[in-house]
């Protein structure tokens, strides 16, 4: 493990990915650091006062930790797409009896402030931004407070631009969920990580976390081969004893015949990998690019269609490598895709 996440006492290199949502809790960050890894809390859809309990919590064990945040970087939809989207989707809500979210659009910033407020009040050992590059203030600002500040990207570009962090996410195509595209208006090209990192060692002088579509001991040696200095996995604990993935999403991943997997934005308006379901069928070709506004629209529908056990309307966010996903404790699992460094 190469500086400076050795210097924070991280001895495996293999971290836990930040799963916004039900999956990413802080049971999940304890079991990383038990295993001698990294874990981040997610902090994206929380409020502060949520993030702040749950910073609490995992601190009581006196754990190395990381928070991931949602960086500003907003692609404001159409209004009159949004009103049809709305439209066309309404009859899915119909079927649990609710609304749709707000019935105009609602651009936030997921309390960007209020949450670096919180983390500079509140230091803690590690934060890491997707979506967007921080002001330069704001990470001169965490380092002054002792903090690691990582960096999500998805090209050499972004790379380029975020040489202000002190280590970098690399992530490719094949991740789940969300792609951390800093043009999150154009679909994410199909680059393999390991060639994405091998480009980006050559081109910027930064530790590197390699992530997306990493499933086995296999994919972790050969990420670290082309240039990583860590991998980070999130798919891969999705159906671990810790995480809080509801039951519906556990199930998809392990269905025998598989779903595949698809990058779509019908659920959020921004670009993300999914198992494969009858929403995606119907709207993929309809959405509109706008987050967070459709992420907002779509959030009803998507809580009633898991407390219903419904996959077919449900966010299945799964990396391309899902078919290993097991069950069993996350510690077990971060220490058996290290096995072959």
């Amino acid at each position: 493990m190469a500086s400076p996440l050795a210097d924070i006492g991280v001895s495996t290199p293999v971290l836990a990915a930040p799963l916004a949502g039900d999956p990413g809790t802080p049971a999940l960050v304890g079991a990383a650091a038990r295993a001698g890894s990294l874990g981040f809390l997610a902090a994206g859809y929380k409020t502060p006062a949520a993030l702040a309990a749950s910073i609490a919590t995992v601190r009581s064990s006196a754990l190395t930790f990381g928070v991931n945040l949602f960086a500003p970087n907003p692609l404001p939809v159409d209004g009159n797409d949004f009103q049809s989207y709305r439209q066309a989707i309404k009859v899915e809500a119909d079927r649990y009896g609710i609304e749709l979210g707000m019935g105009e659009p609602l651009e936030d910033d997921d309390q960007w402030r209020a949450k670096i407020e919180l983390l500079l009040t509140d230091p803690v050992p590690v934060v890491s931004f997707t979506f967007g590059i921080p002001e330069p203030a704001v990470v001169a600002a965490l380092r002054t407070a002792g903090t690691l500040v990582v960096q999500t990207v998805t090209s050499v570009d972004e790379a380029a631009a975020a040489s202000n962090a002190d280590i970098l996410a690399v992530q490719a195509s094949a991740a789940g969920g969300h792609s951390a595209t800093l043009t999150p208006g154009v679909r994410p090209p199909s680059v393999s990580l390991t060639e994405l990192v091998a480009a980006v060692r050559s081109a910027v002088a930064l530790p590197i976390i390699a992530a997306g579509g990493l499933a086995t001991a296999a994919d972790v040696a050969a990420a670290v081969h082309a240039g990583a200095d860590a991998v980070m996995v999130g798919t891969a604990l999705l159906r671990t004893e810790e995480a809080g993935t509801t039951a519906a999403h556990r199930a998809a991943l392990a269905e025998p015949a598989g779903r595949g997997t698809v990058v779509t934005r019908a659920f959020t308006g921004r670009f993300a990998r999914s198992l494969h379901n009858d929403f995606i069928d119907r709207y993929d070709g309809l959405a509109p690019a706008g987050y967070p506004a459709i992420h907002h629209l779509t959030s009803p529908l998507r809580k009633a269609a898991a407390a219903a056990g419904d996959p077919e309307r449900l966010h299945l966010w799964a990396g391309t490598g899902y078919r290993h996903a097991t069950e069993g404790p996350a510690e077990n699992v971060l220490t058996r895709l290290a096995e072959r460094l």
